[in-house]
């Protein structure tokens, strides 16, 4: 079953028992925030709150936070669409008859990549006053700097080639007519709004709240720049997007959406944007950005705006990212036919962590493949890459912790790359869109013996400072710590009982060391690894660094970082006193 609408997809979720529709009023203000959390965090339903307090209109939220929603969206598996694209492309490189007859399947898909033009849409049934305040925005954070529209679909077009694009930008709303437009670095939107800039051109821009589920994907899909998101939705879908042509932009605009918000982003207009409790788990920076500037509204007669929840772990966007990269990562081998797996870490902020298993064909190959896969879009945005064996559980972190035992030598297997762009929501640098990266080589080398893993062992008896601790497959120790962490892992990594660990690294008291999830979201998204790792001897060969011993990380909170999201624990009573009149058992 395709689904063309918003709309008809929460039919189809509420048919089969997985939409909860919320008919009291709640408050746009940290309450719906405080109940979607608690509904994520047990993969519950989609929700509909009816009375949004100030607005006419209903709020979905959560509408794909569970892979079986995004299964029953995509008709099939997320994978099975990574694993189609590469058959096609297999078959048809030379083209055949046979190669062809095989493919015949997702053959037909790739004929809906082409849009359809229609004369009009339910889209514009109604043109409304450019007034933000009437729209059921949230503000979700209490360190937020006010309300952010979180799930809008921005189109843009290049000003030189006229290839569009969409992407999802968070937009803080800085007055009824005008938001902020938070086009980080390497995103499409960017890219255009920079082309236009560099002419003295304003963007047109349309922004649309509420689509059906493909084009929810299409748009935070890591697609190649120029490849038009329209058009890949078309695909997951196996029927046409259907547009028409915008009532104040000359954009096409999806003739099946909720809402569309028509605009301009001028050029050299910047305001201050933020901050913003964002899905690394930390408020970013209050920082300047460009703006738009609203229109007209237009929508469907009865239209359902939409919302999506970002902040610590788990949000929505972890099973949003995971099918993403499922459906995009078998591509990856189409380039690199060493890489046979690649995995993300939604609780590092996929950004923060990503495992690859390569399968190498001469010495040193996986390297190779690391530096050519962090040139690549949004791979770029990459903090820590771990290359192990191709058959390895890319997933599976335990079993990347074992190829690390096995494998990772920092003497010749540790590879540093200081002053490079980072992603714009990455704070542990202290400078906008720069920062470090790393890479560790935990791929089997065939010459290195098998080390049994090291007995159990109390890391909080060799520092006063240390308030609880943990080993990981005999791997990596992960000790709490109270105060500055630098000094306690510059300590660790020396001591001579402590050398049959691989790493060693250093969490604030805030980590819960008992919660996997926790533990990799408090230690992935708090070190910068040009400033914040050490080993256990470092020397110069030829003006080249060389690391023997333990890898060490201070992972500590540190000044200047902005503050973790926690939400107001007077809201959370609210909620938990409301529970049951909300619906919820």
């Amino acid at each position: 079953m395709s689904f063309l609408d918003l709309q008809s997809f929460l039919h189809h979720l509420e048919s089969r028992g997985d939409l909860k529709r919320v008919r009291v009023e709640v408050d746009p203000e940290y309450e719906i925030t405080e109940i979607v959390c608690r509904v994520v965090r047990e993969e519950g339903p989609a929700l509909l709150f009816e009375n949004v307090k100030g607005s006419a209109f209903p709020l979905a939220v959560n509408v794909l936070g569970a892979r079986r929603r995004i299964e029953w969206a995509l008709g099939r598996p997320p994978g099975q669409v990574g694993r189609e694209l590469v058959k096609v492309a297999e078959n048809v490189n030379p083209p055949t008859l046979s190669g062809l007859w095989r493919v015949r399947g997702p053959l037909k898909r790739l004929l809906a990549m082409r849009k359809r033009r229609v004369g009009h849409g339910p889209s514009q049934e109604v043109e409304a006053a450019p007034d933000l305040a009437r729209l059921p925005i949230l503000k979700c954070w209490p360190e937020d700097g006010g309300r952010f529209n979180t799930f809008g679909l921005v189109l843009t077009r290049d000003p030189e080639t006229g290839i569009g694009n969409v992407g999802i930008y968070r937009m803080h709303v800085l007055g009824p007519d005008r938001t902020g437009m938070h086009w980080q670095i390497m995103k499409g939107g960017g890219y255009h709004y920079h082309r236009a800039e560099t002419r003295g051109e304003g963007l047109e821009v349309a922004v649309v709240v509420g689509a059906d589920p493909a084009l929810l994907l299409s748009a935070i899909a890591p697609l190649p720049e120029g490849f038009d998101e329209l058009a890949f939705a078309g695909l997951l879908r196996g029927r046409a997007t259907e547009v028409v042509r915008g009532k104040t932009v000359s954009l096409d605009v999806p003739a099946r959406s909720e809402f569309v918000l028509e605009g301009v982003v001028n050029p050299f207009e910047r305001e201050p944007e933020g901050p913003f409790g964002d899905h690394f788990g930390h408020y970013s920076h209050r920082s300047p950005f460009p703006v738009f500037r609203l229109k007209q509204i237009s929508h469907r007669r009865n239209p359902v705006f939409m919302a999506s929840i970002v902040g610590k772990p788990p949000q929505e966007d972890r099973f949003m990212g995971e099918a993403v990269q499922e459906m995009t990562g078998p591509l990856l081998s189409l380039m690199h036919p060493e890489v046979k797996d690649v995995w993300a870490y939604y609780e590092a902020g996929f950004h923060n962590l990503l495992v690859v298993s390569v399968g190498q064909r001469f010495e040193k190959e996986a390297m190779k493949t690391a530096l050519g896969l962090m040139g690549l879009g949004q791979l770029a945005l990459t903090k820590v890459l771990v290359l192990v064996t191709a058959g390895t559980n890319v997933k599976h972190f335990d079993a990347v912790l074992e190829a690390i035992r096995l494998n990772f030598d920092p003497a010749e297997d540790f590879l540093l790359l200081p002053g490079v762009p980072l992603d714009t929501l990455d704070f542990t640098s202290f400078k906008l869109n720069l920062g470090s990266k790393m890479i560790l080589d935990a791929t089997a080398k065939g010459k290195r013996p098998d080390p049994a893993p090291p007995a159990a062992m109390d890391l909080g008896r060799f520092d006063s400072r240390i308030t609880a601790s943990t080993v990981l497959g005999g791997t990596l120790g992960v000790v709490q710590v109270r105060g500055e962490g630098r000094p306690v892992v510059e300590s660790l990594v020396k001591e001579r009982e402590l050398q049959s660990l691989k790493i060693l690294a250093a969490v604030s008291e805030d980590v819960d060391l008992g919660n996997r999830e926790q533990l990799l979201w408090g230690l992935f998204t708090r070190f910068d690894a040009a400033r914040d790792v050490t080993f256990t001897e470092s020397s110069l060969r030829a003006a080249w660094p060389v690391h023997r011993g333990v890898l060490g990380i201070d992972a500590t909170f540190k000044e200047g970082y902005p503050n973790p999201i926690i939400m107001d624990p007077a809201v959370v009573a609210r909620v938990s006193a409301r529970w049951r009149e909300y619906g919820f058992d």
